[in-house]
């Protein structure tokens, strides 16, 4: 069974910086690429970052191109989000996802697992 577990959420002030982590477990993690979503209450998850197998290839959101940094660990099966000069839009629940490729991808269904979520506050 696959799993995700995502950490590292929390809250910070306007400008400051987080590291979200994503450890999974329970498929071969280096065959698959790996996204982050972001979601506010009543609306749709929305795509922040993915990360082909390799780390090859990297696709951001247009709304945190410059900020945000996507990288993988093959050996610790693990992905990460660091986020920079966060700001009060930022604020949502980050979720780690596994996609069903290899190479990628902004679209929700994409990906065939997910993770439970993590809170990130940025207040102003």
């Amino acid at each position: 069974q696959v799993q995700l577990v995502e950490s590292g959420g929390g809250l910070v002030q306007a400008g400051g910086s987080l590291r979200l982590s994503c450890a999974a477990s329970g498929r071969t993690f280096s065959s698959y690429a790996m996204g982050w979503f972001r979601q506010i209450p009543g609306k749709e998850r929305e795509f922040v970052a993915a990360i082909s197998w390799n780390g090859g290839n990297k696709y951001y959101a247009d709304s945190v191109k410059g900020r945000f940094t996507i990288t993988r660990d093959n050996a610790k099966n693990t992905v990460y989000l660091q986020m920079n000069s966060l700001k009060p839009e930022d604020t949502a629940i980050y979720y780690c996802a596994s996609s069903r490729g290899r190479f990628g991808s902004s679209l929700y269904h994409d990906y065939d697992y997910w993770g439970q979520g993590t809170q990130v506050t940025v207040s102003s």
